[in-house]
C-alpha cells in the first residue's frame, strides 16, 4: 500500500507535455502526449479538453523541447508568463492526439463559417424573446461536441429557455458566457491607432486593470480620446512600464526637498523620471538640471526646542502658583 504513491509519482514524473495555445480566447495549457520528437515548426494540432476535440497551435520549436519534454516546469511557465500578461492554466489541460492535417484545418474553416449562421440564428432567438443581450461572437469546438456563445449584457440575464431553444436548433450542446468590453475587443479587435493589431487580441490574455495614476506618472496626454483604446476604456499598453516607471521615482526626491550638490545648496522644483534628472533652485535663484546621483539629501532642519522649553515651564509654574 505504501508504494502506491509514489509509483504514481514516477509515472507523473515520467510524463511528457507539449505547451499550446487553443482556444478562442487563446489560453495556454500543457498537454500531455506520447510523441517521441516535437515537430519543429509552428504545427496546428489536435488535442482533447474538457471541451472536446479542438485544434490548438503548438508554442515554442525544437529549442524549448528536450527529448520531447517541455523545458520549464508548471511554475515556471506561470511565473514567466504571469509577467507577461498571458492567461495560463496550472497543470495539464488535455491530450494531445494528432498533429492536424489538411482534412483537419479544411474542417475548422468550414466550421467558421457555420458560426456565423449560428450566431444569426441566436441572435434571432434574443429578438423574439426580447433579453437584453447582444452576441458578440461564438466559437463552434472543433469535435462538435458544443458551441459556445459570447454576449454583452448590462446585467445578469436568464438565459436558460435561449439555451434550450439553441440546442433543439442544433442538437449539440450550448454554452453561454459573458464578456466585458475588453473581451469583446479582444475577440473582434483590430488595427490601434499606433498601427499595430489590438495587443490583448495578438498577445495579452490576462486583462489586468488600468487607471490614470499610469497615465499621469508616464506624462501621457490625459485626452480621453487618445488614451483610450477599442475597447473604449484606458490603453492597456500603459501597464507596460508602469512598474518601471514606479521604481525610478522612487529614487527621485520629493519636490522642495533641500539638496547640497557641487554648485551649492538649494531646493527641488522638478524631476523626470526616464531621465533621472532632477531640477534644483539654488540660493542665488538659478536652476539647473543635475543628475539624481550627484545631489544629496539634507536633513529636514529640527524644531528649536529653546522656544518650546521656556513655554513648557511656563505653563507648568502656573499650574503650581494655582494650587
Amino acid at each position: 500500500m505504501t508504494k502506491g504513491p509514489e509509483t504514481r509519482a514516477k509515472q507523473a514524473k515520467n510524463k511528457k507535455y507539449m505547451l499550446i495555445r487553443y482556444g478562442r480566447m487563446n489560453t495556454l495549457g500543457l498537454f500531455e502526449h506520447h510523441e517521441s520528437t516535437v515537430s519543429k515548426v509552428h504545427s496546428r494540432v489536435v488535442i482533447k479538453t474538457h471541451r472536446g476535440l479542438e485544434l490548438g497551435h503548438l508554442v515554442g520549436g525544437l529549442a524549448s523541447y528536450r527529448g520531447g519534454q517541455f523545458k520549464l516546469s508548471a511554475e515556471q511557465i506561470t511565473e514567466c508568463y504571469d509577467e507577461g500578461e498571458v492567461d495560463f492554466s496550472r497543470g495539464p489541460a488535455g491530450k494531445f492526439i494528432r498533429y492536424a492535417t489538411l482534412a483537419d484545418v479544411s474542417e475548422e474553416r468550414h466550421l467558421r463559417k457555420i458560426v456565423k449562421e449560428e450566431m444569426e440564428c441566436c441572435q434571432r432567438f434574443i429578438k423574439e424573446m426580447n433579453l437584453p443581450m447582444k452576441i458578440v461572437d461564438a466559437e463552434h469546438v472543433f469535435g462538435g461536441e458544443r458551441i459556445i456563445f459570447y454576449f454583452m449584457s448590462d446585467g445578469r440575464v436568464d438565459f436558460r429557455e435561449l439555451v434550450k431553444r439553441v440546442a433543439q436548433e442544433y442538437q449539440t450542446r450550448i454554452e453561454m458566457r459573458q464578456i466585458g468590453s475588453r473581451d469583446e475587443a479582444k475577440l473582434l479587435g483590430d488595427v490601434e491607432s499606433c498601427g499595430q493589431q489590438c495587443c490583448c487580441q495578438r498577445f495579452l490574455k490576462h486583462l489586468k486593470p488600468v487607471n490614470m495614476r499610469m497615465a499621469k506618472m508616464q506624462k501621457a496626454t490625459l485626452d480621453p480620446a487618445k488614451i483610450s483604446g477599442y475597447c473604449g476604456r484606458l490603453k492597456c499598453c500603459l501597464r507596460y512600464e508602469d512598474k518601471n516607471y514606479t521604481e525610478l521615482k522612487k529614487r527621485l526626491p520629493k519636490k522642495n526637498t533641500r539638496v547640497k550638490t557641487k554648485q551649492g545648496r538649494g531646493k527641488v522644483v522638478d524631476a523626470q523620471i526616464l531621465t533621472q534628472l532632477v531640477m534644483v533652485e539654488y540660493e542665488s535663484g538659478e536652476r539647473k538640471a543635475v543628475g539624481v546621483d550627484e545631489i544629496e539629501i539634507l536633513p529636514q532642519s529640527a524644531p528649536d526646542k529653546k522656544q518650546n522649553g521656556p513655554a513648557k515651564n511656563a505653563g507648568r509654574g502656573r499650574k503650581d502658583r494655582k494650587n
